[in-house]
């Protein structure tokens, strides 16, 4: 798994090798799909890995989708096998470009930056837009966020009994804290 990651990496950051780069392998992103009045679908990754490049802006991030832990353990197991198929589609990844980013103007305050890019989930690209707070203090960049994915747009399958308890639209949220490499 490890080496899959690096080499992950590798493709996508190519051109980053001399710009100043701060990553985390410790982000946070969770999900939450559930409809009121019934059992809460959320699921949260601790693992998230991302990387900035400081210079331009430029942010990947990539997680396993097995990763993904769910309250209740037969949710997570049909989540993974018959939702996301992570035996055929086993990773996530988001690359994408933060707006207006300039890190000499980051202070202690959080301040609010667009963030646009693709989202691979499914095997399925979908462009994306994020708002997400920044701020940075004692040397690190802090960035908290979200954006709405539908399951539709993705081609995940929803059967039909369960179609009322699935929310159409699925608020992702993310936390991380970067560090320089």
């Amino acid at each position: 798994m490890k080496n899959l990651t690096i080499i992950i990496f590798s493709i996508f950051f190519g051109n980053m090798i001399s710009a100043q780069k701060y990553s985390s392998k410790t982000g946070k992103v969770s999900f939450e799909a559930s409809v009121p009045l019934f059992e809460d679908v959320s699921a949260k990754d601790n693992s998230n890995t991302v990387i900035l490049n400081s210079d331009t802006g430029e942010i990947a991030s990539i997680s396993m989708v097995k990763n993904f832990q769910f309250t209740v353990k037969l949710m997570q197991e049909h989540f993974n096998e018959s939702y996301a198929e992570t035996a055929k589609y086993p990773k996530t990844t988001f690359k994408g470009k933060i707006q207006g980013f300039d890190k000499t103007k980051l202070t202690a305050n959080p301040q609010k930056y667009t963030i646009q890019g693709t989202l691979n989930f499914h095997g399925v690209d979908k462009a994306v837009s994020s708002t997400a707070m920044i701020s940075m203090k004692d040397g690190k960049i802090f960035m908290q966020g979200g954006f709405v994915a539908k399951p539709v747009d993705f081609k995940v399958t929803v059967p039909k009994m369960v179609m009322k308890k699935v929310a159409e639209n699925v608020n992702v949220e993310y936390n991380y804290t970067l560090v320089k490499q």
